[in-house]
């Protein structure tokens, strides 16, 4: 089941925000042989052979059925507080984006981290590498700036969302940064944010996931 939302957009650099597809030439291969279909459907309802779709009365065949159904992260994370209070502070104004600081804290919901909500062009070690700074946190690592100055950083990140992700900004997207955010991560953790040998190395190469294996573990 498909989202109304396009992968692609003409005004950003679809980088930036990651709404990036990529097509796999088996899944091609599958699409010519009709094993795979797609429906932008909103409504359907299951049944012994497989699926029906709003407004169709013939099952449509399926051994497996994939949820397309984009996403709203900010309502999410209003909605895990029954308080209107906690909903307000965690939404922000709309033309800001999500005040999280480190794009995991509230400045003023400390108590609270959230991680997985910012994208980036590779969201399993941006997720691990801010699962690995939440530990760290938890166990005494380090301390907190105070709310003042977290809501300072978290505006300056705001500028920049803004002035490169345009009216995207809400995704608070890290793809065209996430090497500079996670030098914070490391600062903030302990370990030097420059993970190759080499002062060249540093400058030239490209960073990766492999560079950042055992932040926060062994190393200081």
């Amino acid at each position: 089941m498909a989202s109304g939302h396009s992968s692609i957009s003409t005004d950003v650099p679809a980088m930036s925000i990651v709404a990036m597809s990529i097509t796999m030439r088996s899944r091609v291969t599958i699409v010519k042989k009709e094993a795979l279909c797609s429906s932008n459907q909103r409504a359907f309802e299951f049944c012994k052979e497989g699926i029906i779709v709003e407004g169709d009365s013939t099952p449509i065949k399926a051994d497996l059925v994939i949820f397309g159904t984009g996403f709203k992260g900010d309502q999410k994370l209003i909605d895990i507080f029954a308080s209107p209070l906690f909903q307000n502070l965690m939404a922000g104004c709309l033309d800001s984006t999500v005040p999280l600081y480190r794009e995991c804290i509230h400045p003023r919901i400390p108590q609270m981290a959230v991680v997985g909500y910012s994208e980036s062009l590779a969201n399993l070690y941006t997720y691990e590498m801010r699962a690995r700074w939440v530990a760290h946190f938890l166990d005494g690592g380090f301390q907190l700036p105070r709310i003042e100055q977290m809501e300072k950083d978290v505006t300056e990140w705001e500028k920049f969302m803004k002035r490169y992700l345009h009216e995207y900004y809400r995704r608070s997207s890290i793809g065209t940064i996430h090497i500079w955010y996670n030098d914070h991560l490391c600062k903030d953790i302990g370990c030097n944010p420059k993970r190759k040998k080499g002062f060249l190395a540093n400058l030239f190469l490209p960073y990766g996931p492999l560079d950042y294996v055992g932040v926060g573990s062994n190393e200081k």
